[in-house]
């Protein structure tokens, strides 16, 4: 007869939590709470932001939100929109880890992120196991994106090839110490962690192939759950009467909103376009007549309007690592048009359950749009299949794997005590 694992204790170290809007901040949220209603003491440590205090309780988690010497210089963030930790061990933000380290006592440490660089610092000297997210590519790519100039899709880091593209990304001052700071921390990271968590089987091999092998690797997609929380009927209000067409997601250009807005105008006598997003500083200036925009709605909000749309896009330019849109819209029974190569290939099985187009594809992406608006047949056929594919991104699914990942680091580490 098995022995029940015991309780953990379990610092999660992530960019951003909410009240921010995100992808990964909803992941981390997610993961904190589903690990404390199965009984593991969580503690959030992520980087404060403007409005927010520097303590508090998110429910049965504890938040901490620390504030790093370089955050405390907003010129030195790449988004005017949220305050955004360094690509390497700040030291005020090192200090302030160590401290909660101290005061916490975790068993495990799980981090993504850049925040990750400074706890990895913070834990020199321990033997609490890091658990390492991969949810995007920040720890390969100092741009996150994996594309070169944000145009053409990147083989892999080299230090004079990233040294230029991050110049035209950030500046040739703030990309010099991004580049530096990432493949710098390379070597910082291969010693400290004792696990990889990928969210997809693309964003492992990645990791493999440019950054590490950790002793334990596992592929644990990001889930949803359920979220009894109320829709804001005024932000419904303002959304077309009629279907339309759904994306949400932030309004950056990597997210192909602009190869969006391009293929929409090709659509004749289309139905209606929603964009649900968060603001980015390469958001579009303007959009077009009958484009409905919405900023910083709630995830609340997000999937109710699922439930009167016609169908979703997820247009990314890059290898997306995930994307928790496409399985939450897949869950309202929607089809949804991905890109392809990435994560959505995990999600999408093209022509059954969704539409797959080449990432940047106008052409494409206009094709899969004016199929499915104007088929109907073949969008009801996949909205019957999308909900079963999405069911293997739930937290019951997902959240006891990711639950033994922390077990077996956490062992791993008691092993070699």
């Amino acid at each position: 007869m098995s022995i029940p694992e015991r309780p953990l204790r379990v610092l999660i170290v992530s960019d951003f939590y909410p009240p921010l809007i995100g992808g990964a901040t909803r992941s981390a949220q997610l993961l904190a709470h589903g690990l404390a209603r199965r009984g593991h003491r969580v503690v959030v440590a992520t980087t404060w932001q403007p409005g927010t205090v520097a303590a508090e309780d998110d429910g049965d988690v504890a938040v901490r939100r620390l504030r790093g010497l370089t955050m405390r210089l907003p010129a030195l963030s790449g988004n005017p929109y949220r305050r955004i930790a360094p690509p390497f061990p700040d030291p005020e933000l090192v200090w302030r880890l160590r401290r909660l380290l101290r005061r916490e006592r975790p068993d495990v440490v799980h981090a993504s992120g850049w925040l990750a660089y400074s706890c990895a610092a913070a834990l020199a000297g321990s033997d609490v196991p890091l658990v390492l997210a991969g949810r995007d590519y920040g720890h390969v790519c100092a741009n996150g994106t994996l594309l070169q100039h944000d145009r053409s899709a990147c083989t892999g880091p080299r230090l004079r090839k990233c040294l230029a593209c991050a110049a035209g990304h950030y500046g040739p001052a703030k990309g010099t110490v991004a580049v530096l700071g990432v493949l710098g921390g390379r070597r910082l990271l291969r010693r400290r962690v004792a696990a990889v968590q990928s969210v997809s089987r693309h964003v492992r091999e990645v990791l493999r192939a440019h950054l590490l092998r950790a002793p334990i690797e596992a592929v644990i997609p990001d889930f949803r759950a359920a979220n009894g929380a109320r829709p804001d009927d005024r932000v419904l209000a303002r959304l077309p009467r009629e279907s339309f067409i759904l994306f949400v997601g932030p309004l950056r250009q990597i997210k192909g909103v602009r190869v969006l807005l391009a293929a929409y105008e090709r659509l004749a006598d289309p139905p209606p376009l929603v964009v649900l997003g968060t603001r980015a500083p390469d958001m579009p200036a303007a959009f077009p007549p009958g484009v409905t925009v919405e900023y910083d709605v709630s995830h609340a909000t997000v999937m109710a309007a699922w439930e009167r749309a016609l169908f979703g896009v997820a247009p990314s330019l890059i290898a997306e690592p995930l994307g928790n849109v496409v399985h939450e819209a897949m869950s309202r029974g929607r089809a949804v048009i991905g890109t392809r190569p990435g994560g959505h290939e995990e999600m999408i099985e093209d022509g059954v359950d969704g539409l797959l187009v080449g990432r940047g594809d106008v052409e494409g992406l206009a094709a899969a749009m004016r199929r499915l608006a104007g088929d109907g047949d073949l969008r009801r056929r996949l909205e019957r299949r999308a909900p079963e594919r999405a069911e293997r991104f739930t937290e019951e699914v997902q959240l006891p794997r990711l639950e033994e990942l922390l077990h077996r680091a956490a062992r791993g580490a008691e092993a070699t005590a």
